[in-house]
């Protein structure tokens, strides 16, 4: 432990707090003191102060004054406030005031200790137990990953990887980080020959171990809630788990989750799809076929893909024979989600309300296309990091709260997720052939991948085709498929993008959860 740090010491009876300081010193500890809290405030000025011991209850400037001129010099040093007085409302003042820790007197030198010991030595300490319990944990990982036989098995695995990746990012030592990110290659090497051997066979007469995919999640997770409780579904596009995993505590503030579940995003694991599929209940070759103006190749533009989302979902609520009312609206931009906050009211008057943001997957191309994006989300923590921050300042936070207010039973899931792509593999199709870096489909398309997932039969996994030829190729892993032409150009502008379409934990492993109104 780095015994160079100096304590600064505020108490009006300092001089019966001799053999604490004392005893301190005697292990290594510098310590400065001051009798009031107008001293202290100057000492802190004056000083380097790695942390603080301020008496609640002085004469002239209290405690709680004193800290708050403390906060306006140095808003970061670390206070511990000590007082003779429990009473609640001086524990609530203080601790509201961003204090490090809160002690009773009397106190006793050891208890003094064991408090510098936590605050000033709590990141070696973290950093020690973390890494022993990763490094305990690392072949029992290994042997699942190699083992996995189930989608639960997979679920499993990935959620202890999302753990670790969470935990290990905030060391400052990055060696058990990068033996995590070789645990996580053979992971999706292992997932994706899971997918390739068995997604077929999940769409035949007999699939005791299908898991539940897109076209089921609002049949089994969200209608039986409907008639029992209003009810928000908030679908955010492109949402990965370690992204949910970083925003649960914000909207914990108004939520507490009552079911935390993952289901398997359909392939292409794209919007046109994946949502499409949500929504109307249907695969898509089942969309093409029952309802063909509604389905839109992907010779269309882009942007018309997902226009017919609430129809669909209207054409669901009739199959099922359901009459509950029903809301829906996407918002593209801040703008448009400021409107919908603003009267949301007018949304919450039928059973089910529908709200479709597009902030992270717009983000993600933002992210390819856009420098400063590019840097700002450079790694997966400042991926999750900008997810965070934009919920905290976002509409759809304000929404939140309205919905918690009303007592409003929320589903907050995706379609699909995405993955940072690192290794480029040749593909060559026609002209027709989609554009997509993890997935194609077209004519007479090769390529170089040797772990490439082939359908030359698309109706074998519910897919609709273009022409009679035509067949889907997955890329898996990290991998991206780039065109010869202008080979060089693409490899290095698409690497460490983050895309989606193909087969991986992060892409196919879509988060669902369902949250009900803290009451608070």
């Amino acid at each position: 432990m780095d015994k160079n740090i100096t304590i600064l010491w505020v108490d009006d009876e300092i001089d019966l707090l001799r053999p604490h300081i004392l005893f301190l010193q005697s292990k290594g500890y510098r310590v400065i003191t001051a009798t009031n809290g107008f001293d202290g405030v100057e000492a802190m000025k004056k000083e380097s102060i790695d942390l603080i011991f301020l008496d609640e209850n002085m004469a002239g400037l209290s405690g709680l004054e004193t800290l708050l001129d403390m906060k306006t010099v140095n808003s970061v040093t670390p206070v511990v406030m000590i007082t003779k007085s429990e009473e609640e409302n001086i524990m609530d003042q203080a601790i509201g005031s961003k204090i490090a820790d809160y002690l009773i007197k009397p106190v006793n030198p050891n208890q003094i200790l064991l408090t510098i010991k936590k605050i000033t030595d709590s990141p070696r300490l973290v950093t020690a137990q973390t890494t022993s319990q990763y490094q305990s944990r690392f072949t029992r990982l290994g042997w699942d990953i190699n083992m996995a036989g189930t989608f639960e098995d997979w679920m499993t695995i990935y959620r202890q990887l999302v753990y670790w990746d969470m935990e290990l990012e905030k060391l400052e030592d990055k060696g058990m980080h990068e033996i995590l990110q070789s645990q996580k290659i053979d992971a999706n090497n292992n997932f994706s020959r899971f997918i390739r051997n068995n997604y077929e066979g999940w769409f035949g007469k007999r699939s005791d171990n299908k898991p539940l995919m897109s076209p089921n999640v609002l049949r089994q997770e969200v209608f039986p809630m409907l008639g029992q409780h209003k009810v928000a579904l908030i679908l955010i596009d492109n949402l990965r788990l370690d992204q949910w995993y970083a925003i649960a505590p914000v909207i914990g503030q108004y939520y507490k989750p009552d079911r935390e579940l993952l289901y398997c995003a359909i392939l292409p694991t794209v919007t046109q799809y994946a949502r499409n599929a949500i929504f109307s209940g249907l695969m898509p070759l089942g969309i093409s076929q029952l309802h063909p103006d509604l389905w839109l190749d992907e010779d269309v533009d882009e942007d018309s893909h997902n226009l017919h989302e609430q129809e669909l979902l209207r054409k669901q609520f009739q199959r099922l024979g359901m009459s509950y009312s029903l809301s829906y609206e996407k918002i593209a931009n801040e703008r448009q989600g400021k409107k919908v906050a603003e009267n949301l009211h007018n949304y919450l008057s039928g059973d089910l309300s529908v709200f479709v943001y597009n902030f992270i997957d717009a983000m993600s191309h933002a992210r390819t296309n856009v420098d400063i994006i590019r840097d700002l989300a450079a790694s997966e923590a400042g991926y999750r990091s900008i997810t965070r921050s934009w919920l905290q300042h976002s509409s759809l936070m304000d929404i939140i709260r309205q919905l918690a207010n009303e007592r409003v039973k929320v589903v907050i899931t995706t379609d699909h997720g995405s993955i940072n792509v690192s290794n480029p593999i040749r593909v060559l199709g026609d002209r027709e052939s989609s554009t997509n870096l993890r997935y194609k489909q077209g004519k007479m398309l090769n390529h170089e991948g040797k772990n490439i997932f082939e359908v030359k039969d698309p109706s074998a996994i519910h897919l609709p085709k273009l022409a009679m030829s035509t067949t889907y190729v997955f890329a898996t892993g990290y991998d991206y498929m780039v065109y010869p032409k202008n080979y060089n150009h693409f490899v290095n502008y698409y690497r460490n993008t983050f895309q989606h379409g193909g087969i991986s934990l992060e892409e196919m492993m879509a988060p669902l959860v369902v949250l009900s109104p803290t009451g608070n």
